[in-house]
């Protein structure tokens, strides 16, 4: 994967490059979202973890990945002895994209803001003057 942003804006992306770079999705994640948009039903974690061919516990960590990055969605199926257990299911595609689109936005408002403060702290420096400390914006 690219280092820098110019590396990243010089590589041809693809859509699961671009789940790797926005959602941190890792392969095993794309792998089992791919199973439940194939599957015309609600699946179950056992059901995902046959369709990757992973132990049920590696499959449930991908689908929380999933669930918490709104890929997917959870629903409660009530046994009527008493009990339940979780099916799901691919959200809508295009609600998927528009999440996508919304923090792509936020992201190009907030490097605009980094950018400006750049630009200002920097001609505060060539004129002479004593820069106003740069807030830090690692997390």
């Amino acid at each position: 994967m690219a280092r820098s942003m110019s590396e990243q804006l010089q590589q041809d992306m693809e859509c699961e490059g671009l789940l790797e770079c926005i959602h941190g999705l890792k392969g095993l994640d794309k792998e089992c979202f791919r199973v439940m948009v194939e599957s015309d039903e609600p699946l179950t974690i056992d059901d995902v973890a046959d369709g990757v061919d992973r132990e049920r516990s590696t499959a449930y960590r991908s689908i929380q990945r999933l669930y918490e990055s709104g890929f997917i969605q959870k629903e409660q199926i009530n046994y009527e002895q008493g009990g339940y257990y979780h099916v799901y299911y691919p959200t809508d595609p295009a609600e998927i994209a528009n999440d996508m689109q919304r923090m792509m936005n936020d992201w190009y408002v907030k490097m605009g803001q980094l950018i400006q403060e750049f630009e200002d702290t920097y001609e505060l420096l060539a004129d002479g003057s004593e820069p106003p400390e740069l807030p830090d914006t690692r997390e």
